[in-house]
């Protein structure tokens, strides 16, 4: 990974070799704090380490603080044209700012919103998004191009450091792989500040992570990035699930066991979907970096598997339940579940 800057968002450290952080953004309404409390909860049990949460007017600032003083997890105002609902989210608490310096209104009012945070060593976010590009950027580059959100995001980049301000992050997203792929890596030539990394506006659950995973994934595996959120249009939980699930496959991060599964065939004798489905569910509880194989024959199984911790291989009317690439015991194919949920709470 490329060595960034660090900085804290709470207590989570994002950039400078840490953890890749996941994130995601809370969507119910910002003047329902109770709602939104349940919700950030609900991010937390899904191992969310920070959530964003928009300050539209002066009554979510006041719910945003209300929220703040319950929140199990860093929480991230989100501001946009107006300096002085920014000022009330860092009065409120909030442990980081997500903003655009060039449009949250006067240079007076970005040097008392700026100012307030240097004082509480509160992080901003520089947001760019393909939809978000200034006009004479689209007249320049004939559209929101990857050259476009760059020379966007540096113009913010050079509003803050101008003010002596460096506690800096930055997205650079688009709903189009490619130029999204192009942006972040021309940034990240440009800059040392820590990288929030997604593909904006990905879509539904299905396409969306596939988008996802194919966008943040490839950022990734170069070494760019710091910290992911991914962006679908479901609920929050599932980002998150995505996020861990991206990082777990790209060996960077494992804190909930990995599944390893076969698609079938004409060979498979049990109801290997069921038997995977529940266990993928019941597994979701579970903090074990181990790896867990649910095959639907000997032609698949222990071989295939050899370096899962523990796995299955259906059979006709049976199975075998094996460990480490060695058979363990046969068990009669209704048995299976039980007698794999056993062993893996064995380990």
């Amino acid at each position: 990974m490329k060595q960034t800057k660090r900085i804290y968002i709470g207590g989570v450290p994002i950039g400078g070799g840490a953890p890749i952080a996941v994130q995601s953004m809370g969507n119910r309404s910002p003047h329902d704090a109770d709602a939104i409390l349940k919700q950030i909860c609900e991010l937390k049990e899904a191992d969310c380490e920070i959530v964003r949460l928009t300050v539209p007017d002066e009554k979510a600032a006041e719910v945003f603080k209300a929220v703040r003083g319950k929140s199990p997890v860093p929480l991230i105002a989100d501001i946009h044209f107006n300096h002085k609902l920014a000022l009330a989210a860092i009065e409120a608490g909030a442990d980081g700012l997500r903003i655009n310096p060039g449009n949250i209104g006067s240079c007076e009012g970005v040097e008392q919103v700026v100012k307030a945070a240097a004082e509480r060593e509160i992080p901003i976010r520089i947001g760019v998004n393909a939809g978000s590009i200034a006009r004479d950027k689209l007249k320049k580059y004939g559209g929101p191009t990857a050259e476009a959100m760059v020379e966007s995001a540096m113009e913010h980049v050079r509003i803050l450091e101008e003010l002596n301000f460096d506690l800096i992050k930055i997205s650079i997203k688009a709903s189009d792989i490619p130029k999204t792929l192009e942006a972040y890596r021309k940034l990240s030539e440009k800059v040392d500040y820590p990288l929030h990394v997604g593909v904006s506006e990905a879509g539904t659950e299905f396409g969306g992570t596939i988008k996802s995973a194919i966008g943040i994934g490839i950022l990734l595996n170069e070494g760019i990035g710091d910290t992911i959120r991914v962006s679908l249009t479901a609920d929050p939980v599932v980002e998150v699930r995505t996020a861990y699930e991206i990082l777990k496959a790209l060996h960077l991060r494992q804190i909930t066991p990995e599944i390893i599964s076969c698609p079938t065939c004409g060979r498979c004798e049990i109801d290997l979907l069921s038997i995977a489905t529940r266990v993928e569910e019941e597994l979701r509880k579970m903090k074990k970096p181990i790896k867990v194989a649910i095959m639907g024959c000997v032609v698949n199984g222990p071989g295939e598997a050899r370096e899962a911790d523990i796995g299955i291989a259906g059979g006709d009317g049976c199975g075998v339940i094996f460990k480490g690439g060695k058979i363990l015991r046969k068990e009669p194919s209704e048995n299976l579940y039980v007698a794999l949920m056993e062993e893996i709470l064995k380990l």
